[in-house]
């Protein structure tokens, strides 16, 4: 085991954005690699919007993805009086104090330094005061040394310099006794042992808050790595506009997890010209040497050539395993038709979701084909009568239904009736799935089996038109 600890800090007032799926990846590559240790933290005090919902949510996000962690979950609602303790200790130590204006009062403070080019921060008026009113108030941080500077090394950004007369008195504790996210994050991650934080860039002006509170409370000051914001095509920030945001909506959708993780980790992180990788391969490759400083844009385009890849390559009896939940979402019965793991077979050359498998594969699973029209209208005709016939009785004759079996079958017929394979195919293909799409001949034939087949081939004879 390395010292290397690293956090994933998710709110759960919703689902698993892509974007938090992408930093907690961050944080279990780096973990993993270094055999160091991955921790997750709900970061719950928002009380009013937090829930358990959202947390199972996430939980389930996570696991679907593959990111287990080495600790936690860790719940920041479990932590108040660790919270309390803290604040206390910087009011008693003059480093926080009460701070009793009203909201109108703060209002007309914000709108006169605006009014006179000054920025919108508080003004300190509260911070000499030494009375303690029977009155609302909220607990502030007292900013050390106005004219001061905080500098940090970003791991991804670099250098960061930032003067404290941009900063103001932060709000440690609300006046409804709650504790604030800045003062909670630094109490957590200290006590936690994290010493390298990895985040969203969305944070990057909370860290020099953060780092004087670090220093305030006599807290080492960790790391940190602000990895670069997922954008849309029109380079704003992703959001539902730019379709599925969620994690498990894409679990819905069809995709697989490992595909999803390799597109995650490859927006902003390039390793050479390589875009396909193992879970293993990127634990042995990552690094925070190669992630990017600018933002990267969602290709949804590029999340679906992925996916199609790990579906052609992945192991068929797990895709057969997954895919029975979307065949019974479509009211199929899997144990009802033929071979699971044949149909993935014939079919993921074709499919780029599961989704797409499960609408692909739905003719092997009823012999009561309602046809296509137009495929109707055209192939299984009166004068294909003779043809579909004589499939039928070579199909019968056929004492294997191999592909060598099907091979020599196809070729007697099309010796007999002088026709192509295509001729030959195409009608037989109307009669098995309904319509002229399907994948090989030869696979559908061997999927559905001889007796299916050949049901199939008899019940297309009654309806010629």
């Amino acid at each position: 085991m390395s010292d290397l600890r690293v956090r994933f800090a998710p709110s759960p007032t919703g689902y698993l954005h892509i974007g938090g799926a992408r930093t907690a990846l961050f944080n279990y590559l780096l973990a993993q690699q270094q055999s160091g240790t991955f921790v997750l933290r709900i970061e719950d005090t928002d009380v009013a919007r937090s829930t358990q919902e959202s947390v199972d949510a996430i939980l389930d996000a996570m696991d679907w993805l593959g990111l287990t962690c080495d600790e936690g979950p860790f719940y920041q609602s479990d932590r108040s009086e660790l919270y309390k303790e803290k604040i206390e200790q910087l009011l008693a130590e003059g480093k926080a104090y009460r701070c009793y204006c009203t909201q109108e009062e703060l209002d007309a403070k914000r709108e006169a330094a605006l009014a006179s080019g000054g920025k919108p921060k508080y003004d300190g008026t509260c911070r000499t005061r030494t009375d303690q009113p029977e009155q609302p108030y909220v607990v502030r941080f007292r900013l050390p040394n106005d004219e001061g500077v905080t500098h940090f090394n970003d791991r991804i950004k670099g250098g960061i310099s930032i003067r404290h007369q941009e900063l103001d008195d932060l709000i440690l504790q609300r006046s409804d006794g709650t504790p604030t996210y800045n003062l909670v994050v630094v109490i957590d991650d200290a006590e936690m042992g994290i010493n390298l934080v990895v985040r969203g860039d969305d944070h990057i002006n909370n860290t020099p808050r953060q780092i004087l509170l670090y220093e305030a409370l006599g807290y080492q000051v960790p790391e940190f790595a602000h990895v670069p914001m997922i954008l849309g095509a029109d380079k704003k920030r992703l959001s539902k506009r730019h379709g599925a945001t969620s994690v498990m909506a894409y679990q819905a959708m069809g995709y697989l997890p490992e595909a999803l993780v390799n597109y995650l980790v490859r927006l902003g992180w390039s390793y050479g010209d390589e875009e396909i990788f193992s879970m293993g391969e990127l634990i042995e490759k990552f690094s925070l040497n190669n992630v990017g400083k600018s933002a990267g844009v969602f290709n949804p385009e590029k999340l679906l050539w992925l996916n199609a890849h790990y579906i052609k390559t992945g192991d068929a009896s797990r895709l057969a395993a997954l895919l029975t939940e979307f065949l019974e979402a479509k009211g199929i019965v899997p144990s009802e038709g033929p071979d699971l793991v044949a149909v993935v077979e014939s079919l993921r050359e074709r499919a780029s979701t599961l989704v797409e498998m499960a609408d692909g594969a739905a003719f092997y699973f009823s012999d009561e084909l309602a046809y296509d029209e137009k495929a109707h209208n055209k192939f299984l005709t009166e004068g294909h009568r003779a043809l579909l016939s004589g499939i039928c009785e070579q199909l019968r004759e056929c004492s294997g239904f191999d592909e060598a079996d099907l091979e020599a079958a196809f070729a007697k017929v099309m010796e007999r009736f002088s026709l192509k394979f295509g001729k030959v195919a195409q009608p037989l293909r109307v009669a098995l799935t309904g319509g002229t799409a399907s994948p090989s001949i030869y696979d559908v034939l061997k999927v559905l089996g001889k007796e299916r087949s050949l049901y199939r081939i008899e019940r297309a004879l009654t309806v010629l038109v």
